[in-house]
């Protein structure tokens, strides 16, 4: 990763203002969903759509990133669910959800710096 990815620009254009606050509204959805399960969803969604958007941008790291954290999160939540009469399935279940929660810590304060995910 290159110097000028992480830095942070002086100003920063009206679509990359709306980027940044859609980002930092997908970290949050995802937060939330550890209390509301469903709002991990619609951050998914949105993410979808505004990757496109955030082509060429710091942001799209950003949307990457938070569609990561989706797919993998729940792939390795319903591994770990379904081996959780062995002990290995708990471990799964506690290493994904140390890794969502540090991805998307990460992420909500590198947006709110305005730098890439990276």
């Amino acid at each position: 990763m290159s110097i000028q990815e992480n830095a942070v620009p002086a100003v920063l254009s009206e679509s990359e203002k709306k980027l940044k606050s859609t980002a930092l509204v997908v970290y949050v959805l995802y937060l939330l969903s550890w209390i509301i399960g469903i709002t991990g969803l619609i951050g998914v969604i949105i993410a979808h759509i505004k990757k496109s958007d955030a082509a060429g941008t710091a942001f799209e790291s950003h949307f990457s990133n938070q569609i990561k954290i989706f797919w993998i999160g729940l792939l390795l939540a319903i591994v770990g669910a379904l081996t959780t009469f062995f002990v290995i399935g708990w471990l799964i279940l506690g290493i994904a959800a140390i890794w969502v929660l540090y991805r998307t810590i990460k992420g909500l304060l590198r947006a709110i710096d305005g730098k890439a995910y990276g």
